[in-house]
């Protein structure tokens, strides 16, 4: 088992960070595994309907992932990483300028 943690920011072509990355590291037993969309560019039976950003919080558990859902203030504590911040806090962080 792999203990690390592997953070995707979605991309045009959602569908492989959704699917296809969310099998191949389920496969290889990535601890978490997070999918970061900040444009809401997921499918619906992904983030939700209505489409907002939301980030996706995979935690391996007996070889399988479960899945979390976090938007707006919900508060995320990682098992990785220690962090405790909310979805906004990071959206932000990504689209600030620098």
């Amino acid at each position: 088992m792999y203990f690390g943690s592997t953070v995707f920011v979605v991309s045009s072509n959602w569908r492989d960070d959704y699917l296809k990355k969310y099998a191949d590291y389920e496969e290889m037993e990535i601890a978490e595994y997070w999918i970061v969309d900040y444009a809401a560019l997921g499918g619906r039976e992904f983030i939700g309907d209505p489409k907002q950003p939301t980030i996706l919080v995979c935690s391996l558990d007996q070889g399988e992932y479960r899945v979390s859902k976090f938007r707006g203030d919900d508060l995320i504590v990682f098992r990785v990483f220690p962090l405790n911040l909310t979805a906004e806090q990071i959206f932000n962080a990504a689209i600030s300028p620098r």
